[in-house]
């Protein structure tokens, strides 16, 4: 039986400092931990999820894997290192140890510069993933996205997972020149893409789920079923709606799919991508 995996969530005990990105997000505004999560996730036949890191501090990092250790439910941790430090070689050895790290994020779509990813130092960092095993989930808008069908090229051999469709405009029903620009980084067959982060891209008070179908089949279109995790981006998703409310957006729209695809959307390519244990 194939697993069914949350592929991206988080976890944190809010800090004003640690977690400035929050300002004015009084929703969620306070601590989120792994007992809050796993009552959701029992509830919709959810094994289990990949947790994400929240703020860029190896300390963070450190204790997403503590709480792996201490939570059965958190298969994976993908966390961050500091990709543009001259030590980042010793940081992704120190963590890499630990087998619950599955992959490393940067918070791309906040840096000043468009280009970031091209960076020189940047990619010396990336260069260090592939040989540790690890993935590299890309956060970004879409005004990235042909920086990052340039920066993928680089890395033939390294595996990449996109979060949030990239944050298309859905409350803006805008679709080009998102899906063209997603199409060709789908191209890249080491790109890898999660359905999730979608509502709080639509409108918080008044979405529905046929409001995220057109991104939904693009996305399907463009990477296939075996390149497609679903994730509930808990709790940033409670900013525009409910766990399962999030989750059955996805869940009923994979419900047209043939079995084997949506198992390997519900959990099956998380399992394979991030190499979790079945």
């Amino acid at each position: 039986m194939t697993l069914r995996i949350d592929a991206h969530q988080h976890f944190w005990r809010y800090s004003p400092t640690a977690h400035a990105w929050m300002d004015g997000l009084t929703a969620i505004q306070q601590d989120f931990l792994p007992q809050d999560l796993e009552p959701r996730l029992a509830a919709l036949g959810f094994d289990g999820c990949v947790a994400v890191q929240a703020s860029q501090t190896l300390e963070e990092t450190r204790w997403l894997l503590e709480l792996a250790d201490a939570h059965a439910c958190i298969r994976g941790v993908v966390g961050w290192v500091d990709l543009r430090s001259p030590e980042v070689g010793a940081q992704i050895a120190r963590f890499a140890a630990h087998p619950r790290l599955k992959g490393v994020r940067h918070v791309v779509q906040d840096e000043p510069d468009d280009r970031f990813l091209l960076g020189a130092d940047f990619r010396r960092g990336i260069a260090a993933l592939e040989p540790a095993g690890l993935v590299y989930d890309l956060l970004l808008h879409p005004r990235h996205l042909p920086v990052a069908d340039e920066f993928v090229r680089g890395f033939p051999r390294q595996s990449f997972i996109l979060d949030h469709l990239a944050k298309p405009g859905i409350k803006a029903r805008v679709l080009e020149p998102w899906a063209t620009d997603l199409r060709r980084l789908a191209a890249h067959p080491n790109v890898a893409c999660k359905l999730s982060g979608m509502v709080t891209e639509a409108d918080w008070s008044s979405w529905r789920a046929a409001d995220l179908r057109p991104y939904l089949d693009t996305a399907l279109e463009a990477f296939g079923p075996q390149r497609l995790l679903i994730g509930s981006d808990w709790p940033v998703c409670q900013l525009a709606g409910a766990y399962a409310e999030t989750m059955a957006a996805v869940l009923d729209w994979t419900s047209a799919l043939r079995p084997a695809e949506r198992d390997a959307i519900l959990g099956g390519n998380a399992v394979r991508l991030y190499h979790l244990d079945a």
